[in-house]
């Protein structure tokens, strides 16, 4: 019974997809650089705006990575920022996500939470730095890709008006 339970668990965790490389083993091409950003608002309350997706892929963000950095912390949340490389020259479409994140779960029942999200389409410039933005609130809320040096916007603006990036408690 003991050898049945193990090999259920092994079978189990082998099913787990592994986390998504935008740059494949042994690629030698250039390469751009793609980059979350966040506002902590309070020690317990942050604006994230990170990738969710490239290409269809989902990757490691800095709202998964804040939220496992800090499991156990209590009400404090300290956000962890994820940069990573990715092919340049290449098209390439991103899902782009602005949301609300909270230290604990029961602040997140209890406060207002905002997410947009929306894909954009780009080809990123070799040696190029990318950061995604946002701004969140009860009428406006958007996310975007921008070039670091310039601030030029990269694609198109996701956007949202009014309350309609306010989820709802079943959404959180």
């Amino acid at each position: 019974m003991k050898k049945l339970v193990s090999l259920l668990a092994f079978a189990l965790l082998s099913g787990c997809a592994s986390v998504y490389k935008p740059i494949p083993d042994g690629y030698a091409g250039p390469t751009a650089n793609l980059s979350d950003s966040f506002n902590a608002i309070s020690g317990s309350k942050v604006e994230f705006f990170y990738v969710d997706q490239i290409d269809g892929h989902e990757l490691t963000n800095s709202r998964f990575a804040s939220l496992a950095a800090n499991r156990g912390r209590g009400m404090s949340m300290s956000p962890v920022l994820v940069q990573r490389a990715i092919p340049a020259a290449k098209a390439t479409t991103l899902l782009l996500v602005a949301r609300t994140e909270y230290a604990v779960p029961i602040l997140t029942l209890t406060n207002t939470v905002y997410q947009v999200k929306g894909k954009i389409e780009f080809t990123p410039e070799p040696n190029k730095r990318y950061i995604v933005r946002g701004q969140l609130g009860e009428g406006h809320a958007s996310v975007w890709l921008e070039e670091e040096d310039t601030k030029q916007l990269v694609g198109e603006k996701v956007e949202v008006e009014g309350s309609a990036a306010k989820l709802g408690i079943l959404e959180k």
